[in-house]
């Protein structure tokens, strides 16, 4: 599972036999963020972080931690992740919704696969002299679908990722040894990265997902083909205005079960799904363009500029132009 936001330097003067023991929070934790608002939560000195066309489908980052113990209350977002630990020996403790502590012992080439569901909290303390260091990798969701229907075919929306935490895989870990090298090259390829992408994605669909019984009654959802073409839609006319009639016309059903069938495909409602695509390409602009914040709002569908920083700030967690100075 990830590693938390550090505690503040008086915290860590205090923590000096490397006790477990949960920090004073600097600010609030929501219960949910964006696959790109999960990186301030991590602890860790961001080393590398993906950038560009390549990575469509897959993003990934390297950070190192400090030689400290820590812990904190991690969001939880709509994707899957991995953690893959790179250097450093660390033990760690997790728990959601005030579960039991699960305790893992992680080193070099050690796993972490979190799906989507509740926020969690994490302590961790290091045990080795060697700066520990991993690398985040967050998984594309349309991209998984995409998995999940080739290896499970009919029963594609009945399959589910499991958490698992402190686990080894050789063949995933190759996968990532050359992620990792992608990631820290000059110029990133678009084709072998795509590749890569999809080569993980199909080994945690055939390693890692289990097929729900069909007797639990679980909701149904959106065949993949359908959700793919209306996903794509809205990603084509993301500036147009939200309309839940149009895209349940284009599903071919009512407007009241197209909105159960998107949620129960892709954990939110369509019009979250919306803000989401919007966002994303609204952080792509304020980082990779010199767009004012007015043009970027406009571009994404927003003529309320400052409706448009709500959205942003309530998403991302910082204010358009904080962002685009972070970046």
């Amino acid at each position: 599972m990830p590693l938390a936001v550090a505690a503040s330097e008086a915290e860590k003067e205090t923590r000096k036999d490397q006790s477990f023991k949960a920090p004073s929070l600097v600010m609030p934790i929501p219960e949910t963020t964006s696959a790109e608002g999960l990186e301030k939560y991590l602890n860790g000195r961001c080393k590398y972080s993906s950038q560009g066309e390549a990575w469509k489908g897959i993003t990934a980052s390297v950070l190192t931690l400090d030689m400290k113990s820590g812990g904190s209350s991690v969001p939880s977002i709509n994707e899957p992740y991995l953690m893959w630990f790179i250097s450093g020996e660390l033990e760690i403790k997790e728990r959601e919704d005030n579960h039991p502590w699960l305790t893992s012992r992680v080193g070099k080439k050690s796993f972490f696969l979190t799906t989507s569901g509740s926020p969690y909290e994490c302590n961790w303390k290091c045990l080795s002299t060697e700066p520990p260091e991993y690398m985040l990798v967050i998984i594309d969701l349309a991209l998984l679908l995409r998995a999940f229907e080739e290896v499970f075919g009919a029963d594609a929306i009945f399959a589910r990722l499991q958490d698992v935490s402190g686990f080894t895989d050789v063949a995933l870990s190759s996968l990532m040894e050359r992620i990792h090298g992608e990631l820290v090259s000059r110029k990133a390829s678009p084709l072998y990265v795509q590749g890569l992408a999809q080569a993980v994605a199909i080994h945690l669909a055939r390693n890692y997902a289990i097929l729900a019984k069909k007797t639990q009654k679980l909701s149904p959802s959106l065949p993949g083909y359908k959700l793919r073409r209306i996903t794509e839609w809205m990603a084509e006319h993301l500036s147009e205005e939200f309309s839940l009639a149009r895209l349940a016309a284009k599903a071919e059903v009512s407007k009241f079960h197209f909105l159960r069938l998107f949620k129960s495909a892709t954990g939110m409602s369509p019009a979250q799904y919306q803000i989401n695509l919007r966002m994303d390409i609204a952080r792509q602009l304020l980082r990779e363009t010199k767009k004012s914040v007015i043009e970027v709002a406009m571009d994404v569908g927003y003529t309320n500029p400052s409706h448009f920083a709500r959205l942003f700030h309530r998403e991302t967690g910082y204010s358009p132009s904080t962002y685009r100075q972070q970046r």
